[in-house]
């Protein structure tokens, strides 16, 4: 294995893989297979990076190519171990928005690049110190509450853009629903990507889309890139989307070693780094914030190819993608109906994945410090409360994540110093049922 990870084995004759083993990060198939196999990853983050600089009103072709620089870049600082495709947060949907209000584009931008500092800040402390004390200062009942409210924040922003077309954003929620059900494996990973291809064909019957742009541009041309502009009142925006970032990346590293049956412990500090530098790119570019994708996990658990050779087919790919201006103005002509359509689906999922967060790690929501630390910030966050010191502003998303961490860790000192702390912050494991997390 070389410095970049770049050295792959063989695994077997190339050409498959035999029942109960997998393709391992430093492993590769056959290089045509790996070819399809990492198209399959571009597919699959397609639909959910696009989103987001389509909901942000950024440039999706400079988001892409960020995508695609941003993932390269992780695989040679996880030097080849952790599979990820790095593509656009949801996370950073609602600070870029607010931002923009305020400071505009380039205001937006300065704030994804503190957040990228600060992620690669926590990704140095993690690789010196380990990943354990995470779980102390954002323990499950604090990561829940804040990944729900950051989704739910959003939900006034997916009534706007479905009131704009009522008629197309129905039809998009009803195909993205319906294909979620009615399909299983890729296609059924698939269903916002289709879900928003259904409503764009729906909404080109109804008149709703412009093609002027698209018509007017080259196929082959630079993204357009523009620089951030830094200003105090976007780090209460983009701070707590860092906590997120962090959550995120750790899970991810989590659910490859569980996967691969690898110990990639050592590599949580390296991903959390990767992931706030490519963020950084992205942010002194015109890019969107940058996550690692559970879309691409799905990918990899129906191939069994956890082959990092793939991800490099994907990053390449997208880079090549993002040089077709015209391919980013069509991309860009989605309408509002059809973006309100798909929102009303991806910002109930952030909302619901912080429940998940609570479901999986048994929160005890008979406990008074739980119940309190998530009931309060849950309701600043969706009520979006601010709070302005000077020109330093604090809006929903900044207050209910502090609300939560200082709730519990507060709440949780005074019960211990009470001696009234119990410890029944989750519920009994359910292994005597046979049941697991």
């Amino acid at each position: 294995m070389s410095l970049l990870g770049t050295r792959w084995t063989l695994h077997g004759d190339g050409r498959s893989v035999r029942p109960g083993e997998v393709v391992a990060p430093q492993e590769r198939l056959a290089w045509p297979i790996t070819v399809g196999v990492g198209l399959q990853h571009v597919v699959a983050m397609f639909g959910a990076t696009f989103l987001v600089p389509i909901l942000t009103h950024m440039p999706p072709a400079t988001t892409l190519f960020f995508s695609g620089i941003g993932t390269l870049l992780f695989l040679v600082i996880t030097r080849g171990r952790v599979p990820s495709y790095l593509g656009s947060s949801f996370a950073f949907i609602a600070p870029i928005l607010a931002s923009q209000q305020q400071f505009g584009v380039a205001g937006a931008l300065g704030g994804v690049v503190v957040a990228g500092v600060v992620l690669a800040v926590v990704g140095a402390v993690v690789q010196a110190f380990g990943a354990h004390w995470i779980n102390v200062v954002m323990p499950p009942v604090v990561t829940g509450a804040i990944v729900a409210l950051i989704g739910l924040n959003l939900a006034p922003a997916a009534k706007q853009n479905f009131d704009a077309a009522p008629v197309t954003a129905l039809v998009t929620l009803l195909a993205i629903i319906l294909v979620s059900v009615l399909f299983r494996g890729i296609v059924g990973r698939l269903s916002i990507l289709i879900g928003v291809v259904v409503g764009y064909v729906v909404a080109v019957w109804r008149g709703e889309v412009d093609f002027s742009k698209v018509d007017a541009a080259a196929w082959i041309g630079f993204p357009h890139f523009q620089t951030p502009s830094f200003h105090l009142g976007v780090l209460g925006l983009f701070v707590p989307v860092v906590l997120v970032l962090v959550a995120e990346n750790v899970g991810h590293v989590k659910s490859v070693a569980a996967m691969t049956g690898q110990n990639l412990d050592d590599m949580a500090g390296r991903a959390l780094m990767a992931d706030g530098a490519a963020t950084v790119l992205a942010g002194i570019g015109g890019g969107s914030g940058t996550t690692t994708y559970a879309e691409n996990i799905g990918v990899m658990a129906a191939t069994r190819v956890y082959s990092t050779a793939a991800y490099w087919v994907a990053g390449i790919a997208a880079l090549l993608l993002s040089f077709s201006p015209k391919f980013g103005e069509l991309i860009a002509t989605v309408p509002a109906g059809v973006l309100g359509g798909a929102a009303t689906m991806l910002y109930g999922m952030i909302g619901v994945l912080g429940v998940k967060i609570w479901v999986q790690n048994r929160v005890n929501f008979s406990n008074p410090v739980n119940i309190t630390t998530a009931a309060v910030a849950l309701i600043v966050g969706i009520a979006d409360y601010t709070w302005k010191i000077g020109d330093l502003g604090f809006a929903g998303i900044a207050l209910g994540s502090a609300a939560a961490l200082v709730i519990y860790h507060g709440m949780t000192a005074l019960a211990r110093w009470r001696g009234t702390a119990t410890d029944d912050a989750v519920e009994p494991m359910a292994s005597a049922r046979g049941e697991r997390a």
